[in-house]
């Protein structure tokens, strides 16, 4: 029979938890191929209230036990939408952040997309990674995501860790994950906690790469670079799981996956 110290329990214990990231639906603006950053705070367009019906309907059997939002009325819309077709979040507080806002694109906000690609290319730079005058960094939103992925996992490790609960599992035998299958539930199937996640394209590109390039997120077999860093489709969902360890009344990140990226059969449908 082995023995083990309280501290060495403590240490083998972990969270795991789902987390389901969901650009907003289409607005007139993404449309007609403005951008719109912070300072424009538009409505979602028809088609946009119809996408984040559609997203809705998708995801209405996956379960969640919290849900943060960009404190812009695009996504709140889209998050209030969500929340109204889903079965396990008529009791669920939104949260709405202002961590979770689209980059900063300071003077080129309300301009054509491709008048910043034009920009970009008079500067000497690629598109994704030139900044405006007045814009944010890809640094800049860099750190409003690390800062944001930081409390919820303070947040969710508060509210869900228990001692020998259910929710905690050894790091050295991490639960069976189920398989990938093109359902809206993938990746989540018996993992009680599982954050919603709704904010904007660009911040969910930074996010991503942080994910992949910084925390050593691991990708879906045959996963293309490109892809992953590319652009989610109006209401596209990107889910990760994530576990966490609690280390002196902190919870810190031991782990990360990534599930599917940009997924939008919805929209097609």
């Amino acid at each position: 029979m082995r023995y083990y110290s309280v501290v060495n329990l403590q240490s083998m214990k972990a969270l795991t938890f789902g987390l389901t990231l969901v650009r907003h639906g289409e607005t007139q603006y993404n449309k007609e191929g403005l951008l719109q950053g912070q300072a424009i705070d538009s409505p979602l367009s028809e088609i946009g209230l119809q996408q984040a019906k559609a997203a809705g309907c998708y995801l209405k059997d996956v379960k969640f036990s919290n849900v943060f939002v960009s404190d812009m009325l695009r996504a709140q819309q889209t998050a209030e939408t969500l929340m109204k077709h889903n079965s396990s979040c008529s009791g669920l507080q939104m949260v709405r952040d202002p961590l979770l806002k689209e980059k900063s694109f300071g003077i080129a906000e309300g301009r054509p997309v491709q008048e910043m690609r034009e920009m970009a290319k008079a500067a000497g730079q690629s598109f994704p990674d030139f900044t405006p005058p007045n814009g944010e960094t890809q640094e800049q939103v860099k750190e409003r995501v690390k800062e944001f992925l930081e409390k919820i996992l303070q947040q969710i490790g508060a509210e869900h860790w228990r001692d020998g609960g259910e929710d905690e599992t050894s790091l050295s035998a991490p639960p069976e994950t189920s398989p990938v299958e093109g359902k809206a539930d993938d990746g989540v199937r018996g993992v009680p906690v599982h954050a919603l996640v709704v904010t904007h394209g660009a911040y969910m590109c930074v996010a991503v790469r942080y994910f992949v390039e910084e925390l050593q997120c691991s990708v879906p077999p045959g996963s293309d670079k490109a892809h992953m860093f590319s652009l989610s489709p109006n209401t596209g969902v990107c889910r990760f799981i994530l576990t966490v360890r609690k280390e002196d009344d902190r919870f810190k990140l031991s782990g990360i996956r990534c599930v599917f990226v940009h997924r939008g059969d919805h929209v097609k449908q």
